[in-house]
């Protein structure tokens, strides 16, 4: 039996879910969760669960270090050890894995045990995920810092779409320069990615290699992805997270130059730069100064979904008309072949509006959604991966012309199970 712990770490929060492994290649099953969160918008907080039952629900657990990613870590871990009804953790030494989501990856194409060279890769990369893998890098030091018998890997966004063929990867520029600096599309939520397409594949009752389908990772980030034979054709991020959908602060996709006629010091070195990571100001601007909460002056999209104002229709209109541009888009570049479009993240998963709002958008390519379904069947069938949301075909027979999915997506679990896999990690 190994104690793996999965590790999300961003900017503002740390999430821990623990889960066992009694061999390789197991099912991994969960007994507890934790996460810290308001690191940078004060009181932290502490949520807790153990085995489905909330220990603690937003515990203000005050300032100091536990602002800081090391001393977010060190309460998570403080949590688990001296919980005395979490018997499989009476020590740190009892926790074998720890799985890390790390957002980029650059070229590697699988999850890495993370070494001194695997570590120093990574710190390079960190310009291209700004908000994203130098939280991580430091939740990474510190597992190595306070976890020295456990086995660290690195779980990336990027590798599932190393399959993304190059004439939708390049960029076109100076290709010597692009090489050089890696320079390309490498899109992102690779971990929900695969989990919704495993869980997809599993519903439909399809081999995966035979799965096509146009699946929405919808967030506070978001991106579409386009699946063909059960692999990354073409996805909406780029470079880095900013390209392609808008999101709560992201502007996503926009014309290059707006940013300059957005101010005049944009390529000099933001306020949030620091010793280890240089963002300049353009990226500030467009990483955490845009999206929905630049036209309506909120993140939560459950507001914004109400519509009540001009300036919430706006931004709802403008993200559901984007998504069901890249569906379109998408549609096209499957030729037509999709078994199902797949909504899934957090807003993918809760905003229905937004779902009925896109597939309207779409009836012209044979998308639509039964309206009490759409409303009531994720809580109907709250223990399932996957739920069926589809209208039934026109001439009345068993099912959509084209199936519309909602996929309960599982970052965590997805890493888990690839630690549960990796035969290395189980070979004493």
């Amino acid at each position: 039996m190994k104690v793996i712990l999965a590790i999300n770490a961003g900017s503002s929060s740390v999430k821990v879910s623990v889960y066992t492994s009694a061999e390789y290649n197991a099912t991994p099953k969960q007994i507890a969760e934790a996460q810290v969160s308001g690191l940078t918008a004060p009181p932290t907080k502490l949520t807790y669960t153990r085995r489905g039952q909330s220990v603690h629900k937003n515990k203000e657990v005050g300032d100091g270090d536990t602002r800081t990613q090391d001393g977010a870590f060190r309460l998570l871990l403080e949590t688990l050890v001296n919980d005395a009804e979490l018997t499989e953790i009476s020590s740190t030494d009892d926790i074998g894995i720890v799985a890390h989501r790390i957002v980029h990856g650059g070229d590697y194409d699988d999850s890495q045990l993370i070494t001194a060279d695997t570590h120093h890769h990574l710190e390079a990369l960190s310009d291209l995920a700004p908000l994203h893998n130098s939280a991580a890098l430091g939740i990474v030091d510190a597992c190595i810092g306070r976890l020295p018998r456990a086995h660290n890997v690195a779980c990336f966004d990027s590798q599932f779409h190393h399959t993304i063929p190059p004439h939708i990867s390049t960029y076109p520029i100076d290709q010597n320069i692009a090489r050089s600096n890696g320079l390309r599309k490498y899109g992102f939520h690779g971990i929900s990615y695969e989990f919704i397409a495993r869980s997809v594949a599993r519903f439909l009752r399809k081999d995966r290699s035979q799965l096509d389908i146009i699946a929405l990772h919808l967030g506070s980030g978001a991106s579409a992805c386009a699946i063909r034979n059960g692999k990354s054709l073409d996805t909406s991020m780029g470079l880095t997270p900013l390209a392609g959908l808008p999101g709560a602060t992201r502007s996503g996709s926009v014309d290059p130059s707006l940013v300059f006629h957005y101010a005049s010091d944009v390529g000099k070195l933001s306020p949030a730069s620091t010793e280890h990571l240089h963002i300049s100001k353009a990226e500030d601007i467009l990483n955490r100064q845009a999206g929905w909460s630049a036209l309506t002056g909120t993140t939560d999209f459950g507001t914004i979904s109400a519509r009540d104002t001009p300036e919430r229709r706006l931004a709802f209109d403008l993200f559901a008309d984007r998504v069901a541009a890249y569906v379109g888009s998408y549609f096209v570049a499957l030729s037509g072949r999709v078994d199902a479009l797949v909504f899934a993240g957090g807003i993918g998963e809760k905003a229905t509006a937004l779902r009925a709002d896109v597939v309207g958008r779409l009836a012209c390519l044979g998308f639509a959604v039964d309206e009490e379904a759409n409303n009531s069947r994720m809580e109907e069938n709250k223990d399932d991966d996957v739920v069926d949301v589809s209208a039934q075909s026109a001439d009345g027979g068993g099912g959509s012309d084209r199936k519309v999915l909602v996929c309960r997506t599982d970052e965590q679990f997805e890493m888990a199970r690839v630690c549960t896999a990796k035969q290395e990690l189980w070979a004493s």
